[in-house]
């Protein structure tokens, strides 16, 4: 597998001047993410499959080991904060369980029985996602998770950064981002691990700009939890509205901090029709506005 060669330019790097060794770790970095270029087609199709399996009731679930675990932790993670994205829609299988986030966990990725255990635990449907990585792309417990996932008829992602792998032959939407060897043989928290986190932010934002939680580049299901995104939501809100930010932050308070509702209040909806209109377009604000275009006009 490239991602645990030796690469020929860099045997030496350790005894590299150190702004050399940072100027060429730096340059795998840029590489790492030009690669992914590539796979935006699978990307893509991953990620409308999700959008239409996940709808308003199916879970995300992030499966990986030991860096590739943790990558996926991370995005997963942010999420709840930047989307609203529901907790109980949100699960984490791990090798070596929760003490994995933070610690090294010896053997836990070779066991296959946790894995199936494990998937089985969470009992997904076809309503659910699965994004499995690897940058290996063989890695028994990631592989042995998201087949026991797709046979119980989850939607199904793989990304590996190596070709021809089993994790990549067992996903229902593999996706493939070749990073080529490291600067440090096998320290796949560095190319590979990058390429990890861009994918898993493209994919799982594009999930949520599918599903309506972001509006003309703002994230409209923010929960504003501190006074900066507070600030934010009055921001948002007056944007959408076209209202003051005092207006904004009094139809807020009206709407116990929901700015989507708080911006359908400003515009003259009391909050009972606003949460109607809201539920009848699953959330989608564009949907909403389109509708009440569409409505003026005839």
């Amino acid at each position: 597998m490239a991602t645990e060669e030796v690469d020929p330019r860099f045997a030496d790097l350790d005894a590299w001047a150190l702004a050399s060794a940072m100027e060429a770790m730096w340059e795998g970095q840029l590489a790492a993410v030009a690669a992914i270029g590539h796979a935006l087609p699978a990307m893509t199709a991953a990620t409308e499959a999700a959008y239409r399996a996940l709808g308003d009731r199916g879970r995300l679930i992030y499966v990986g080991a030991g860096t590739s675990g943790r990558v996926a932790v991370q995005d997963g993670a942010e999420l709840t904060p930047t989307f609203a994205w529901p907790l109980e829609r949100l699960r984490f299988i791990i090798a070596g369980g929760e003490s994995a986030f933070t610690t090294s966990v010896e053997g836990a990725e070779d066991d296959i029985d946790d894995a199936v255990r494990q998937m089985a635990a969470a009992e997904p449907s076809a309503h659910d996602v699965v994004i499995a990585v690897a940058a290996s792309g063989t890695t028994p417990f990631t592989v042995g998770a998201l087949r026991e996932a797709g046979r119980r008829g989850a939607v199904t992602i793989g990304m590996a950064n190596n070709p021809d792998t089993p994790l990549l032959a067992s996903a229902r939407f593999p996706v493939l981002v070749e990073t080529g060897r490291e600067l440090i043989a096998g320290s796949t928290r560095m190319k590979a691990g990058t390429a990890q986190k861009v994918v898993l932010n493209l994919i799982s934002t594009g999930i949520m700009l599918r599903l309506g939680r972001v509006y003309r580049g703002m994230m409209v299901n923010m929960p504003p939890t501190n006074v900066k995104l507070k600030r934010r939501a009055e921001i948002m809100v007056a944007r959408i509205s076209g209202c003051s930010e005092a207006q904004a932050a009094a139809a807020l308070e009206q709407t116990e901090g929901d700015i989507k509702t708080a911006a359908l209040v400003v515009l003259g909806y009391d909050k009972a029709d606003a949460e109607a209109l809201l539920v009848k377009y699953s959330g989608n604000l564009r949907r909403v506005f389109s509708d009440l275009s569409d409505r003026s006009s005839r």
